[in-house]
């Protein structure tokens, strides 16, 4: 497993490496002893499996208020997805920044995202499934989203002329303005 931080602090893009053959290939996503060395191993709580059979859905941007926060640890095993994070830490230097990791099968990516973020991502094939790892128990009450399309974010989807296939909850998520104003920010 190779692990790189990337531009927002404690967030993880891990490559796997598959041993191939003629069989196809074995692989570990995720071993305690790496995750340790890199001061994020996590007790995983829950493991969440989504399916997306058109190319330009767009989930999120989830997150849950504490103290039911959660990492996440994400893996695209079908398709392919770009994900997205947006920093919503309370006094973070990077807060309101996003950046984004694309995840295919093929590229043997995976990304940790801490608490504190803001997620989502948008399917680039048809049938993209994407298993997750969390560390805390989904709880309805704590639940929330930002838009998926504000511009004091400016998240660069890239749909490509495809009309984004959203649910209603993530249609009417409240805007970076409106969860500062609400919640200032998540305070871990």
């Amino acid at each position: 497993m190779e692990f790189k931080e990337r531009k927002l602090k404690g967030v993880f893009e891990i490559t796997l490496n598959p041993i191939r053959d003629h069989r196809g290939f074995f692989m570990r996503s995720y071993d305690v002893k790496e995750f340790e060395a890199h001061g994020i191993h996590r007790e995983w709580k829950q493991e969440n499996h989504s399916k997306s059979i058109h190319t330009g859905v767009v989930r999120g941007m989830h997150f849950q208020l504490p103290p039911h926060s959660e990492t996440k640890m994400i893996r695209c095993i079908a398709g392919a997805v770009w994900d997205v994070f947006v920093d919503l830490r309370l006094g973070s230097p990077t807060f309101g920044q996003w950046d984004a990791v694309e995840l295919t099968p093929e590229n043997g990516k995976q990304v940790y995202i801490p608490r504190g973020f803001g997620h989502g991502f948008c399917t680039l094939k048809p049938n993209s499934e994407v298993v997750y790892k969390v560390d805390n128990f989904y709880n309805k009450e704590a639940e929330r989203g930002i838009l998926w399309s504000d511009p004091d974010i400016g998240i660069d989807w890239p749909l490509n002329g495809v009309e984004p296939t959203l649910s209603d909850k993530d249609k009417n998520n409240l805007t970076l303005a409106q969860f500062v104003e609400e919640y200032k920010g998540i305070e871990l």
